[in-house]
This record gives structure tokens, C-alpha cells and sequence, in this order.
């Protein structure tokens, strides 16, 4: 009987990225099922969040991803565009968020399909491995297909549930807080959370701990 863990995700988290292909991997070598929970990331959640932090924040965030990138071996680079639409002169958040929008609730509705894990990979590689407009033609419905799903299916679906799969993301994040902790990456197994890239490691040590094995 395979272990299961929670995956809580956000697709425009550059660290979310960094993790979720070393957690696919963990999935598909040992008998662990980990199911995709996708979340809106900080800046529609909480749009001042970015104003409020120390002035070297960004610039040591920007560096500290690159050198991670470069040690796992991960192609990687700022996504064009953002999923977040953003003035960058003001750094206002839009109201009108079509791009995260849409992508998330693909998340969501593979998540459905026990598929989440495999698509935030699939669709990660498009956004921060340097695709420019990753959001235009059929990158997403060939990320969809890469990741077992049915494109045209998914992308009906949606189109047409847009407030239920809003809810299921809502419920995600409140999830999320319920385990422990607010932000993304964060992998729950059985009840404890392990938060960041850097826990993957550890999380595997303590899945082990509980009979974790090789497929």
C-alpha cells in the first residue's frame, strides 16, 4: 500500500518549480502517492506582501533561486510572462488575472484526475524554463497531454467550472493553514509539514521512518 502525501503549490512560486520535478521523481521511484494542492500565490492572496519586505528580499530571492537551479541541474529562467499581472512601476496587482487564473484551475482540475503532481511539472517547465508565451497557442493543452490528461477535457471543464474549482483552491489554502504552515512549497505527510525546496530530503527521511519504499 503506497504512502500519501499533500503537495501544496502555487504556479508563479519559483520554488514550487524547483521542487515539484525532485517530488514527481520521489513519486514515480518510491511508493509514495503524492497528490497536487494547488494555491493562489501571495500576490492575490495578500497583494501588499511584496511592499512589506526588506529591501535586499528580492534581489537575494532572485539569486538564491538561480544558484538552486544551477545546483540541481534545472533549466530555468523568469517567466515571459509572469503569471501575475502586475504593474512594475507601481507593483500594483491587477483585479483582471487571466493567466494564473487559468492555470491554476488546470492544476486543480488534473488534480481531480490524480494527475496535479506530473501537469505542475509539465506546465513549470513552460513558465520558468524560459517559453515565452507560455500561456499562447497549445503549450498548456501539450503540458496537459505530457501529463496523461485529456487536453480538450480539462480545458472544457475549465472554462465551464470556474467557481468550483475556485472553491477547491480556496479549500486548498485553508488546508494548508490547518497543517501548519501558509506558504509554497509545503509537502504534508500524515499531518506534519515540510516547507520549502530545501525539505525534500527530509521528507523522504521521514517517510522512510514510516516504510517507505521502492516501487
Amino acid at each position: 500500500m503506497p504512502l500519501t502525501a499533500d503537495l501544496y503549490f502555487s504556479f508563479r512560486s519559483p520554488y514550487s518549480f524547483l521542487a515539484v520535478g525532485r517530488y514527481r521523481a520521489l513519486a514515480e521511484e518510491y511508493a509514495v502517492d503524492i497528490a497536487l494542492r494547488p494555491v493562489y500565490p501571495l500576490a492575490i492572496r495578500q497583494p501588499d506582501f511584496f511592499e512589506r519586505n526588506h529591501p535586499n528580499w528580492m534581489a537575494y530571492t532572485i539569486r538564491d533561486m538561480m544558484r538552486v537551479a544551477q545546483f540541481h541541474g534545472i533549466a530555468f529562467g523568469p517567466p515571459r510572462p509572469d503569471p501575475i499581472v502586475q504593474n512594475p512601476a507601481t507593483r500594483e496587482i491587477a483585479a483582471d488575472q487571466p493567466y494564473i487564473r487559468r492555470v491554476t484551475r488546470m492544476g486543480q482540475a488534473a488534480a481531480r484526475r490524480g494527475k496535479g503532481l506530473a501537469f505542475a511539472h509539465e506546465a513549470g517547465q513552460l513558465i520558468w524554463g524560459g517559453q515565452e508565451g507560455w500561456h499562447e497557442g497549445d503549450h498548456l493543452a501539450a503540458a496537459l497531454a505530457r501529463a496523461g490528461l485529456d487536453a480538450e477535457e480539462v480545458e472544457a471543464e475549465v472554462t465551464a467550472q470556474p467557481e468550483e474549482l475556485d472553491a477547491e483552491i480556496a479549500a486548498n489554502q485553508d488546508a494548508l493553514e490547518a497543517a501548519g504552515h501558509w506558504g509554497v512549497p509545503t509537502l504534508v505527510f500524515e499531518g506534519e509539514p515540510f516547507f520549502g525546496q530545501d525539505r525534500i530530503e527530509m521528507a523522504k527521511w521521514r517517510m522512510e521512518q514510516k516504510g517507505l519504499a521502492k516501487r
